[in-house]
């Protein structure tokens, strides 16, 4: 199978992990990515960045693919203005969520086929949609000997660390929350508590991160089915949250950690896990997760999309 992949993410490791996954399976991938970058606190390129790229699109259309993958909603127009073949779109959260919510919406309807992150997504549009979030790699993450991880980081153990899995100036992730909620916690606890900040820390040195920390600290307004979370329960980390995506169902069963609504809960949550600064099972609730078994069931909707396209 042949799938013209647009994305503007191209570097993502996720967007890599399951195309690397895919490539298992057979699928021959090629990538079109506008020019620039995403900035941190948002993205840098601007619509003519996007508009400069369709020309390729559409001389890539007329080759011999099955059909073009749209990842992420920004792309969607791209794909659908190409008259060749049929589209497969994939919404990662905040493209359905944010502010290009109508468009992806709009372009869902039109699309052969729509994959989403969680169930909460797919309630979000008006047309049927496959449920498949991003996997997992187990053998990277995975858990580890805490004060050894604390060693290899530089961390004293006399700290409890809580992670912040994002750049504090992506709004939507809501920093100035995990601050209020941090700085509460201070006041109840004996021990110095420190909120580290996960963002331009290389792939490779995440799980060490995860294994030397106290508690993930998920503030979002709102999420797809976020990566750091399926990672830090991989590594048995626990994991402290807003009620986004698809984080209820991922820790159900977990424990420590919760899924809260207000900034009390949050603070009287992450509380008791830095009191009790134990693992959790977290491992347990994301075995079937890999990002084999993800790109299995994308290929079945590829495959679907092919026969009836």
């Amino acid at each position: 199978m042949r799938v013209l992949s647009l994305t503007p993410s191209a570097d993502s490791n996720a967007y890599r992990r399951r195309r690397d996954a895919l490539d298992r399976l057979g699928v021959e991938t090629t990538t079109v990515s506008p020019s620039g970058t995403h900035a941190p606190g948002g993205a840098s390129r601007s619509p003519l960045d996007y508009a400069a790229c369709y020309p390729r699109v559409l001389r890539e259309s007329f080759d011999d693919y099955d059909l073009v993958h749209a990842v992420q909603g920004v792309v969607a127009p791209l794909a659908l203005a190409q008259p060749v073949r049929p589209v497969v779109l994939s919404l990662w959260g905040t493209d359905l969520f944010g502010r290009l919510g109508p468009l992806s919406r709009w372009c869902a309807r039109r699309a052969g086929a729509v994959v989403v992150m969680s169930p909460e997504m797919e309630r979000r549009l008006d047309v049927a949609a496959a449920v498949v979030p991003h996997g997992v790699d187990l053998d990277r993450f995975r858990p580890r000997d805490r004060s050894a991880a604390r060693a290899e980081l530089g961390w004293e153990d006399d700290t409890a660390h809580v992670l912040f899995p994002a750049h504090p100036a992506r709004a939507v992730k809501n920093y100035p929350r995990a601050r209020r909620v941090v700085a509460a916690v201070r006041d109840r606890l004996d021990d110095r508590v420190s909120l580290d900040v996960l963002n331009g820390v290389p792939h490779d040195a995440v799980p060490a991160h995860m294994n030397a920390a106290d508690a993930l600290l998920l503030t979002s307004d709102h999420e797809g089915s976020p990566n750091t979370v399926k990672e830090a329960l991989a590594c048995n980390l626990p994991v402290v949250s807003t009620a986004v995506g698809d984080v209820a169902a991922r820790i159900d069963g977990v424990a420590p950690g919760a899924v809260c609504r207000s900034d009390a809960e949050l603070v009287d949550a992450l509380t008791r896990v830095l009191r009790e600064r134990s693992r959790s099972n977290g491992r347990d609730a994301v075995r079937g997760l890999t990002p084999d078994r993800m790109a299995r069931r994308l290929y079945g909707v590829y495959e679907e999309v092919r026969r009836d396209g």
